[in-house]
């Protein structure tokens, strides 16, 4: 039998004492799994305790209240995003901190249990938290024999799937137990970043199923004769409502058609992910330009933003599978950190190039070249 390492952060006795209990006797087992999981428990009660005993020996999972004496449960979490760290967070919170639980979701926790939880309740969060970790492992473990996609895919759905899923699921909770009282008025909050995260969650599966087909190499390819000028511009009929809502100004500044050989739904995609990434990492009142042109060996797409700019020590992360650059500014920015990577790959397979100029505050241009097909 296997045992991950379990660490209690918690101010109450009662609280660090009731999980222990609780999961001290619990094993987890799946039928893809080859023995079972148990639990070895460690308590700390500060935010203090807690990091001299991850700097030692990070724990595999660590159960964290928001509201601690001292160093706070979110400045815990900061540490172990900051030195990149393997643990798995789950936040203990109450109904009053919800919000924070929410936040903390996005910056990197893997999930929240609302206080006060039933036993069934937390080894729910425990038994997902073990998958998740088992399927991490795998990835890393398979990813020599070239099969990384695959379990990436699998993990992501695990991962960035579940943990939207636990907001809106505990959002759900909330409105059944009519927890801010009678007034449908009362949870319009709740129910708009429910919305917001399943758009998210469909975003990501289109993202994902686009990735797949390109690196299993599936996907059956019908090259034809287009203009690039139109698909950029049907991209922008797409992108219109969002823009719209954001204030920002999307043009296309190039008149003439631009023929090229190619997949439409190939440069469509990347046309979408480009003008989609321009417009949601804009500023209010911006502006979005797309100019395409062909010349003697291809063609060039060029799409400029005024948005919040990219650091140049970012660059070398652009185009990397689930890698996401998180600021102040885009933390709150959905996506499923697939776009660019697809970007790059469908690039790749007209041997051409993209490459990236931004400065920060001021915004960014991407410039992708493409040369002339022969034998697409």
């Amino acid at each position: 039998m296997e045992t991950l390492e379990v660490l209690v952060v918690d101010d109450e006795f009662g609280i660090r004492s009731g999980i222990t209990r609780i999961l001290r006797n619990f094993t987890v087992s799946y039928p893809f799994m080859e023995t079972d999981i148990q639990f070895n428990m460690t308590e700390a009660a500060t935010g203090e305790d807690a990091l001299e005993i991850i700097k030692n020996t990070p724990p595999d999972i660590i159960l964290l209240d928001n509201k601690l004496p001292g160093i706070q449960g979110v400045e815990v979490l900061e540490y172990i995003n900051t030195h990149h760290l393997n643990s798995l967070v789950i936040m203990i919170t109450s109904y009053a901190s919800l919000d924070l639980a929410v936040k903390a979701t996005n910056v990197g926790a893997y999930d929240f249990v609302p206080k006060p939880f039933t036993p069934q309740e937390l080894k729910a969060s425990m038994e997902n938290a073990t998958k998740h970790l088992f399927l991490r492992r795998m990835t890393r473990k398979l990813r020599k024999e070239g099969k990384q996609v695959r379990f990436q895919f699998l993990t992501l759905l695990s991962h960035e799937l579940k943990s939207p899923l636990n907001v809106i699921e505990g959002y759900l909770k909330l409105m059944h137990d009519r927890e801010a009282g009678p007034s449908i008025e009362s949870y319009d909050k709740m129910i708009d970043q429910s919305l917001a995260r399943v758009k998210s969650m469909r975003a990501m599966i289109m993202d994902l199923l686009d990735l797949t087909r390109i690196e299993s190499g599936a996907v059956q390819r019908s090259p034809r004769e287009l203009d690039v000028l139109l698909v950029a511009k049907s991209a922008i009929n797409t992108i219109l409502p969002l823009a719209i809502q954001q204030d920002i100004e999307v043009v296309v500044e190039s008149t003439e058609p631009v023929p090229f050989t190619a997949d439409p739904e190939e440069i469509e995609i990347i046309i979408n992910n480009l003008i989609s990434n321009a417009v949601k990492y804009n500023k209010a009142g911006g502006k979005v330009v797309c100019t395409a042109e062909s010349h003697e060996k291809g063609i060039t797409l060029k799409i400029s933003d005024t948005g919040l700019g990219i650091a140049e020590e970012d660059f070398p992360k652009l185009f990397k599978e689930f890698s996401r650059i998180r600021t102040s500014q885009t933390k709150e920015v959905g996506g499923s950190g697939l776009g660019l990577s697809i970007v790059k790959r469908i690039v790749n397979l007209y041997q051409g190039t993209i490459d990236v100029e931004s400065t920060l505050g001021q915004g960014t241009s991407f410039t992708v070249n493409l040369p002339n097909q022969e034998n697409i």
